[in-house]
């Protein structure tokens, strides 16, 4: 599958939404802030207001040495009459006071006017200091809903807009899936024909060099076609996983690849110190085991071995797939898609990468070890979460039990 449509639609869809969000949130943060602002000048306006109030109230009661003046209250606010060094006269503010000017002064929720007054005209107070609280909820809950509100429709039109946008290129991926799939059929189809009557050659006239070459050439292509296969189904199937005798199936790969390495007159060897069956899927781990023997035949000078040992690390079992060949130039870059050393060798550059997906899934660690002109070594690691059952070769003691 060449396009993910789902993944296409997802992705883009975040970040047209991130990129509209910002342009047309940046506005609303502005017209929050001109909503404090404005919220702000209005609350020293009314402080203003109660002041003047309260020295309307104070001019209104004279001078009356006799009488009582009753100091104003309001719901919304706290005033106090207070002296040069701002000693209270008469005050309803308890908290202490944030300045000693005059002025509009903030002091977290609370807002203070503190205003001068003529001199020992009132009551031979100084300073007429009001306190009132001020609240941003409403505006910030408002611009919360508009925020919400503006980044749902974005959401929205861009699913639909990049949903419709991406139908054209749903049909022509739908197209291509089926030409490939169409096309490995028929490449399946004319291997597996020369591969049976091969092997009825075989039988009938006994071995000839010729023919295993064919056959050798034909399980190259299987194998890459098995690697196409496998991307096809990567996001679209679901491999179970099962219990695997490891040491049958390595055998069973070696013998597959024999006649392979004959063609360069390469010997292949198997040495398994431990037997082990793990909990893992035949298709993933044919893709491992494959890719990497394939590559260890390919790069490896002539008259030479590829050497596999099994072996058991602590709780872990060890697979090490060991070449004497030309070695690796960029070890890590092999394990990227489409990357090849010697364009001239056979191949797509995807095997190492399909390994590479599926060891990142799984619970296997891989270690690459190479020198140029030396060869090269790959260590996979089985981690314990994947062991059945694993018993020493030599004695058939039991060492361990996961399951």
């Amino acid at each position: 599958m060449i396009v993910d449509e789902q993944k296409f639609v997802t992705k883009y869809t975040c970040i047209y939404t991130f990129i509209i969000s910002v342009i047309l949130l940046a506005p609303l943060y502005l017209y929050v802030d001109y909503r404090i602002s404005l919220q702000e000048i209005q609350q020293e306006m009314e402080l203003k207001s109660i002041q003047s109030h309260i020295i309307s109230s104070m001019d209104n009661f004279g001078n009356h040495p006799n009488d009582t003046f009753i100091f104003p209250n309001f719901s919304t606010s706290k005033s106090g009459l207070y002296k040069r060094n701002f000693a209270p006269i008469h005050t309803q503010i308890s908290s202490e006071l944030p300045s000693f000017s005059t002025g509009y002064f903030k002091s977290d929720s609370t807002r203070y006017l503190i205003t001068a007054l003529p001199h020992k005209k009132y009551f031979f107070s100084k300073y007429l200091i009001t306190e009132s609280q001020i609240s941003f909820t409403h505006v910030f809950l408002e611009a919360s809903f508009i925020a919400f509100g503006i980044i749902i429709l974005i959401i929205l039109l861009s699913f639909y807009i990049l949903n419709s946008f991406s139908r054209p290129f749903k049909r022509v991926n739908e197209k291509l899936d089926d030409f490939i799939q169409e096309s490995m059929h028929e490449i399946n189809t004319p291997l597996s024909i020369i591969n049976v009557n091969v092997d009825l050659f075989d039988e009938i006239h006994g071995k000839n060099k010729y023919f295993n070459r064919i056959k050798s050439a034909t399980k190259l292509l299987a194998t890459i076609y098995n690697d196409m296969d496998y991307l096809i189904k990567q996001n679209r199937v679901y491999y179970e996983d099962e219990i695997i005798n490891l040491n049958e199936y390595l055998q069973e790969r070696i013998i597959y690849f024999e006649l392979i390495a004959q063609l360069k007159n390469i010997s292949l060897s198997v040495e398994c110190s431990v037997a082990v069956s793990i909990r893992f899927n035949t298709t993933k781990l044919q893709r491992i085991i494959d890719n990497t023997l394939s590559n260890a035949i390919k790069y490896s000078n002539k008259n030479t071995k590829v050497e596999v040992f099994l072996t058991q690390k602590d709780n872990d079992v060890e697979l090490l797939i060991v070449d004497y060949g030309q070695g690796i130039q960029n070890p890590k870059k092999i394990l990227e898609r489409y990357y090849r050393e010697d364009s001239y060798k056979s191949g797509f550059g995807i095997g190492m990468c399909i390994v590479k997906s599926i060891i990142d899934e799984s619970d296997i660690d891989l270690y690459i070890d190479s020198e140029l002109g030396k060869g090269s070594q790959f260590s996979y690691v089985f981690h314990a979460s994947m062991i059945v059952k694993m018993k020493d070769q030599k004695d058939g003691l039991h060492l361990q039990n996961l399951e």
